[in-house]
């Protein structure tokens, strides 16, 4: 029956190809939909990995947990210098990085931090920031690159970046009288951070120093000159030691403590701190706010994805309804060489098997070839990077279904034969 199923469709070629073809269109969607929901999901959650809590002005959770994190907007008022070093030395505390926002190169954010960053910074499930090229920071006037910054615009350690003040592609005011050098590159961690560019905090201040004197050369004060200039400098070498610089404001601070269940303690002392309003973020929790504002549209592309793929079902079930009429001779001679009805009803539900199932496979290619094709897009727009990898359990089990509804839904038409070759026997209707 399998052989006679195979030749049968094979005769009908042009019109399986078709219902193939549809299935799997269907099958492309539904899996590409689910993986680029589920990478995108991923993707969020491995840039802040590595993150306890996220200090920053008071605010809603999920714009801080964007401006920091994903530098998506900004944050309010900055964090004084002296709430930074508190909270640094919190016994709960095992690290504080410095953030510093308001910036872009090209459309892309530029943070202001300081080295500690690329030493505690974690991503994908506890991984550290490597560099492709170069180091750190080597001066005020360096600047170390995510890597989609330094494909994009062809950058490595020696180039020269000017920054603008602005968010996004938003430039107010370019900073051309004060570049910075490219001392480092790092490697892609498909997350935030490879859209980013990162610069010390002193020369980030530089930047926006609104003193008279500072005119051509906002970079004129040497680092030496600072760190020797005053009482007040030699009272924190240890934190120059850290962070090379200590600003009057900061935009937010990362957290990573020493036991995990001191996070639900430290955010209550945050929540209450006199000297400024300021919120204390669980990256986790403001993502699963994002998810419930974003969970409308997954289940509406979802909901299409399905209804896509019903049409196809659908599609098969009328080409085997379609041609049963055409075919009732042909099940008249398997009949006659000894075919049972049932035997006719097995051999309508294996043809639309194989056809579902071949569209199937035409579905994963199709996926597989508009992932390669798209990912350098969606990778260079919206951070999303989408890797060719086998089928997850999760996909499979989509394909099953698919496969099962096929199966269900041939049944209709393999009762038609079923009926139809009892009341035909060996005679045929003309």
């Amino acid at each position: 029956m399998l052989t006679l199923s195979v030749k049968s469709l094979w005769n009908r070629k042009f019109v399986v190809f078709l219902t193939v073809l549809s299935i799997a269109l269907s099958t492309a969607l539904i899996l590409g939909v689910d993986r680029l929901r589920n990478e995108a999901r991923e993707g969020f959650a491995n840039s802040a990995s590595g993150l306890d809590l996220i200090v920053a002005p008071r605010g809603n959770d999920v714009q801080i947990l964007l401006a920091t994190v994903f530098g998506v907007g900004s944050t309010g008022a900055g964090i004084s210098w002296d709430s930074f070093e508190m909270f640094e030395s919190n016994p709960a505390v095992s690290w504080a990085v410095p953030i510093m926002m308001g910036d872009n190169h090209r459309g892309f954010p530029v943070i202001g931090t300081s080295e500690t960053y690329f030493e505690h910074f974690l991503h994908t499930g506890g991984k550290p920031l490597e560099f492709a090229q170069g180091a750190a920071f080597q001066g005020k006037e360096s600047a170390v690159l995510g890597a989609e910054v330094a494909e994009r615009f062809d950058y490595s350690p020696g180039s020269v970046v000017v920054n603008a003040h602005g968010a996004g592609s938003v430039a107010f005011d370019v900073h051309d009288e004060a570049p910075f050098v490219v001392t480092g590159v790092l490697e892609r961690t498909g997350t935030a951070v490879d859209r980013m560019v990162f610069v010390p905090m002193e020369g980030f201040d530089a930047l926006h120093d609104q003193k008279e004197d500072a005119q051509a050369d906002p970079f004129a004060a040497s680092s030496e000159t600072n760190v020797m200039q005053s009482d007040h400098e030699a009272h924190d070498d240890h934190e120059a030691n850290h962070h090379g610089h200590e600003p009057e404001k900061i935009n937010a601070i990362f957290l990573g403590l020493h036991s995990k269940t001191s996070v639900l303690a430290l955010q209550r002392l945050v929540a209450s701190y006199p000297v400024e309003p300021l919120s204390a973020v669980m990256p986790n929790v403001a993502l699963l706010s994002l998810w419930s504002v974003t969970g409308t549209a997954e289940t509406a592309l979802q909901i299409m994805a399905f209804a896509v793929a019903l049409v196809g079902v659908a599609g098969m079930v009328v080409m085997l309804t379609a041609s049963l009429e055409a075919r009732r001779r042909e099940f008249a001679i398997l009949r006659s060489v000894g075919a049972t009805p049932f035997a006719i009803f097995r051999m309508i539900v294996l043809e639309a098997l194989l056809v579902a199932l071949a569209g199937v496979v035409l579905g994963f290619v199709l996926m597989s070839a508009a992932i390669a094709l798209a990912a350098p897009v969606l990778g260079a727009n919206y951070g999303i990077y989408l890797e060719l990898s086998l089928p997850s359990v999760h996909e499979i089990l989509l394909a099953g279904a698919l496969l099962l509804g096929s199966v269900l839904a041939s049944l209709a038409p393999a009762i038609r034969v079923y009926r139809m070759t009892l009341s035909d026997g060996l005679t045929m209707r003309i």
